[in-house]
């Protein structure tokens, strides 16, 4: 499953991470809680629109160009999801059993006999 708080806190890290700036600068700056700062970026908490633009705000960074980046990343990820899920399994096939009854053998009569065995595998001939 993919969780767009996650994918939206990598992308704040990252931006972040960028300026080379620290978890206390973008939070002092942004007047977020370094602690709550530290969840959104794990993925841990949802942010809000008002804590979403303090963040760019601090990071001077348009909520746009996040939002764009963020949509690319999950993309990215419903298509990998997306391949994993249609990747086929091979599933045991189980031959077709056909009967076919005998009774007689090179002209000679028998009791009846029934052999069940894979299509491809009995030639009948008839006499």
């Amino acid at each position: 499953m993919i969780l767009l708080r996650r994918l939206l806190g990598d992308v704040l890290r990252r931006q972040r991470q960028r300026q080379g700036r620290t978890l206390r600068e973008v939070s002092s700056s942004a007047r977020v809680s370094l602690g709550y700062l530290s969840e959104v970026e794990r993925g841990q908490k949802e942010a809000s629109s008002e804590l979403l633009s303090a963040i760019c705000d601090a990071l001077d960074v348009r909520m746009s160009e996040l939002m764009r980046e963020v949509s690319d990343e999950l993309s990215l990820a419903e298509l990998a999801e997306s391949a994993a899920a249609t990747e086929t399994v091979p599933v045991p096939v189980r031959p077709m059993l056909n009967s076919v009854s005998v009774t007689s053998v090179a002209g000679v009569p028998t009791e009846r006999v029934t052999i069940k065995a894979p299509a491809e595998a009995v030639d009948v001939v008839a006499a």
